[in-house]
């Protein structure tokens, strides 16, 4: 009896394994806002992804290949890699905010996120773009420039688009009080609201 129950639970285990396995994946390639920058665990809009997937019984498994302080061309020299890895059905770009504040030209910022975006194309996945913004101090010309560079990408790769991603959160009156004492990072609790910027995107996508 014993034996056969043992035989049961590993079964179970090793067939929860494999669906785990089989699970379609999507693939989170982003910076600091999605990689939990002082956060806790968990508490990150791509972790609270994974949570909603479940809640709606979708199958996808979440992969974050999210890098604090990360720029586009770092996200494009190990894309490749991460694509060959996980053989991910989504692929989330999640990226450009640091080369803003570096004042990496944007022509580069563009070339970068459309060469992601192909690549994961090529590999079979869909491709999400998740657009950001610069505070008004970079100049309106700037501002709108950086703004429409995601726009552009996803409109010549027909990705999907969300226009920015910290929508609700750094556009309100009280922005200051969403963010971290950096003024960059968003605390804990404007993470729901990143992640309701991104669902109604990506749920077209599962």
């Amino acid at each position: 009896m014993l034996a056969h129950f043992s035989l049961g639970v590993i079964g179970s285990w090793s067939s929860g394994v494999a669906a785990a396995a089989e699970a379609p994946v999507i693939l989170v390639v982003g910076d600091s806002l999605s990689a939990e920058y002082g956060l806790k665990a968990g508490d990150g809009w791509v972790a609270l992804l994974q949570k909603r997937l479940a809640e709606q019984k979708k199958p996808h498994r979440v992969v974050n290949a999210s890098i604090s302080g990360d720029t586009t061309a770092g996200g494009r020299s190990r894309l490749p890699v991460a694509l060959r890895t996980h053989k991910p059905a989504i692929v989330i770009l999640e990226l450009g905010g640091n080369d803003a504040l570096r004042g990496l030209p944007l022509a580069s910022t563009r070339d970068n996120l459309l060469a992601m975006a192909r690549a994961a194309q090529e590999s079979g996945a869909k491709v999400l773009i998740a657009g950001m913004q610069v505070p008004p101090n970079y100049g309106t010309a700037y501002g709108k420039e950086f703004a429409d560079l995601f726009q552009q990408v996803a409109s010549q790769t027909r990705a999907a688009f969300v226009p920015f991603l910290l929508k609700g959160v750094a556009d309100r009156a009280d922005a200051m009080d969403w963010f971290q004492g950096d003024r960059i990072h968003p605390l804990a609790k404007a993470h729901p609201l990143m992640l309701d910027n991104v669902w109604p995107a990506l749920k077209p996508l599962l």
